[in-house]
């Protein structure tokens, strides 16, 4: 009752300020970790009295710059990492550099718990430019196909609204398992491993890159 109650409020909110309103509940409701406001669901609900391109296109963007914190969070792990470890994210960011604009664009595009990737993507200081630029994109293509869709079928996205905190508590149990391969990972032994024979030769020698057992060599032979 006390999330209907919420939703109910956020809607009022959102009809009385219009798109300055959507914009900065999708902007604070996104800021907080693992905690979203829902606002794709003011988007849905607004899409029959605003103009669905400037709605999507302003939730999208305060979504997206929202998200900034879950990046700026995984930046400030990477600060408190010592010199060594520091070294090992630079050989992941190498990796990352080639597909993880991908992968920030499919998360953001879609209702996945982003919070998941984006903090990780900042603990290897990955460029914030790629970052706030794949992370936009993704955003706002959604919140604008949402908008459109959501004037026409405005029941098919009832999904997007408050959800219970299981997906919370499972978001944040992903996200430690993550942390925790991230950081354990010897990334400069994978990153020489994948170089040198792809996913086959990272594969052959997980162990060695995850650490589970004793490295003799510090780099794959020939």
């Amino acid at each position: 009752m006390l999330l209907e109650e919420l939703a109910r409020q956020l809607e009022i909110y959102a009809v009385r300020t219009g798109y300055i309103g959507v914009f900065t509940l999708s902007l604070v409701g996104s800021i907080i970790p693992f905690l979203p406001l829902p606002y794709l669901f003011l988007v849905v609900i607004l899409s029959a009295k605003l103009d669905p391109l400037l709605l999507g296109l302003l939730a999208g963007l305060g979504g997206s710059l929202g998200k900034i914190s879950s990046y700026a969070l995984g930046r400030l792990g990477y600060r408190l990492l010592g010199e060594t470890r520091k070294r090992k994210m630079s050989a992941l960011r190498r990796l990352i550099n080639r597909y993880g604009a991908v992968g920030i664009f499919v998360f953001a595009l879609t209702p996945l718990p982003d919070d998941v990737l984006y903090i990780p993507i900042g603990i290897t200081g990955y460029s914030f430019k790629r970052f706030i630029i794949a992370s936009m994109a993704g955003k706002v293509i959604l919140a604008i196909g949402v908008a459109y869709l959501g004037r026409a079928y405005l029941h098919l996205f009832k999904a997007f609204e408050i959800g219970n905190g299981i997906g919370t508590l499972v978001s944040i149990g992903v996200l430690a398992a993550i942390t925790v391969l991230i950081l354990r990972a010897d990334w400069e032994l994978l990153a020489s491993h994948f170089e040198r024979g792809g996913i086959k030769s990272v594969l052959m020698n997980l162990q060695e890159i995850l650490v589970l057992k004793k490295n003799k060599n510090s780099a794959p032979a020939s």
